[in-house]
């Protein structure tokens, strides 16, 4: 295997870095993510026409750039490094390839060029605060409760009568920018208790019924709305008759999973190097008692130690995102690093580095925002130990899946890295 980058994706990782070197720093992200949309929306559409940046990983009959996950895991690492607020991972890392994995052809001619382009965002509504659960992230559902389950509570869909299409009646509370997307794909239970099954559904932003509210999030550079869907008329994401949906929904949010975690494994590295270089850079700056306080052995350590932390977890993203089997692990060890150098920047600051408007924060902020969202890290790896049968034979929720359901990942990968990455998790509390 032949893991250097290629020119191509060097270029996309250099042009990246100087534009967002320009116009988007600390400041700038500060500002953007307090417009109503909570991006700056001429940088999108700058990194829209000159990247083609949602694009990269849409095929290029759709208007796409046609490359892989590796690259958009590549692009996401510089935009983790600036902080970005964009549509980026809601629309191409969630979006996107649910709409054309399970959408029909015209709903994907429809959809995606404009998803491609910029011009439309998307945004992935799930009920309560399940989105790891319903990407298989953190835990197996095979009935697809987190969506429902046929009793009260989730999203429930109903078909209208004389097929007058579907409707859509129920709550998804933290919606990553839901409150500023055209377009709403919403995972929604139907069936009953007893044929219960997962659908997903598309949603515009005119909707009669839809109720949208930002809401105030820890971490601001990723805005969350409150979706309220009070009998909202809805479109079936792929086959109008609807039949055999389930598994085919289900497998194909766990597949989104999979490349989402690689990406944001590389997205968590990307801020993590930029929170460690910016520490390095401020204690060689700072003095204390005649000396800068990184000439001190102990400031050294603690820096030598994140450095190598951080470089294995860089590491581990760039595997993931050639094999998003691993993408899991990768997310934790990522989540974990960042989470771990966000802390020291803000301790190796000082005085200055515990008030809450330091920039330090801000990536703080984000490593307890995407836990909290995606993790916590001990439930990552707990769960790719239990698909790698690591602590006994695997689960019969895995042992059952869809043929295309993802393959658990190597019993020796899953073993070191649950074994190297032991002692720090008894460490620090999630």
């Amino acid at each position: 295997m032949d893991a250097a980058f290629t020119a191509e994706q060097d270029e996309i990782r250099r042009t990246l870095r100087e534009i967002l070197g320009k116009r988007c720093g600390p400041d700038e992200v500060k500002a953007a993510v307090r417009t109503a949309d909570g991006y700056d929306r001429e940088l999108w559409q700058q990194l829209s026409r000159q990247l083609g940046l949602p694009g990269i990983a849409v095929a290029e009959e759709y208007g796409g750039v046609g490359c892989g996950p590796a690259d958009l895991a590549l692009a996401c690492e510089e935009t983790g490094r600036a902080l970005l607020p964009s549509p980026l991972l809601a629309t191409a890392v969630l979006c996107v390839p649910l709409i054309a994995a399970l959408g029909t052809d015209a709903q994907r001619s429809a959809l995606l060029p404009p998803l491609a382009s910029g011009g439309l965002t998307a945004a992935l509504a799930v009920p309560g605060p399940a989105l790891a659960t319903a990407l298989a992230l953190t835990g197996e559902d095979p009935a697809g409760q987190w969506s429902g389950g046929g009793r009260a509570g989730g999203v429930q869909a109903r078909a209208g009568a004389d097929g007058e299409g579907w409707r859509l009646y129920g709550e998804a509370a933290q919606v990553l920018d839901g409150h500023s997307a055209p377009l709403l794909l919403v995972a929604a239970h139907t069936g009953g208790f007893a044929r219960s099954r997962t659908l997903l559904f598309l949603v515009r932003e005119d909707a009669p019924g839809l109720v949208r509210s930002r809401q105030a999030v820890l971490d601001e550079t990723r805005p969350q709305a409150r979706i309220q869907l009070r009998d909202v008329p809805a479109e079936l994401l792929g086959d109008p008759d609807g039949q055999g949906q389930d598994s085919d929904v289900l497998g194909a949010l766990a597949t989104t999973g999979r490349t989402a975690s690689a990406v944001l494994a590389a997205e968590a590295v990307g801020a993590a190097g930029q929170a460690l270089a910016r520490t390095v850079e401020y204690v060689r700056q700072r003095e204390q008692f005649g000396r800068a306080i990184g000439s001190f052995q102990a400031v050294k350590h603690r820096l030598a130690d994140l450095y190598v932390q951080v470089q294995a977890a860089r590491s581990a993203a760039y595997y993931a995102a050639w094999d998003p089997e691993q993408g899991g692990l990768a997310l934790a060890q990522a989540l974990e690093a960042l989470r771990m150098t966000a802390g020291e920047a803000i301790q190796l600051h000082g005085g200055i580095g515990f008030t809450w408007e330091h920039d330090a924060h801000l990536y703080f902020k984000r490593a307890a925002s995407d836990e909290l969202l995606f993790g916590p890290v001990h439930r990552l790896r707990a769960h790719a130990a239990d698909r790698a049968g690591l602590f006994g034979p695997a689960p019969a929720a895995a042992a059952h899946a869809p043929a295309h359901a993802p393959a658990p990942a190597s019993r020796s990968t899953a073993a070191a890295a649950v074994a190297a990455s032991s002692s720090a998790q008894e460490k620090v509390a999630v």
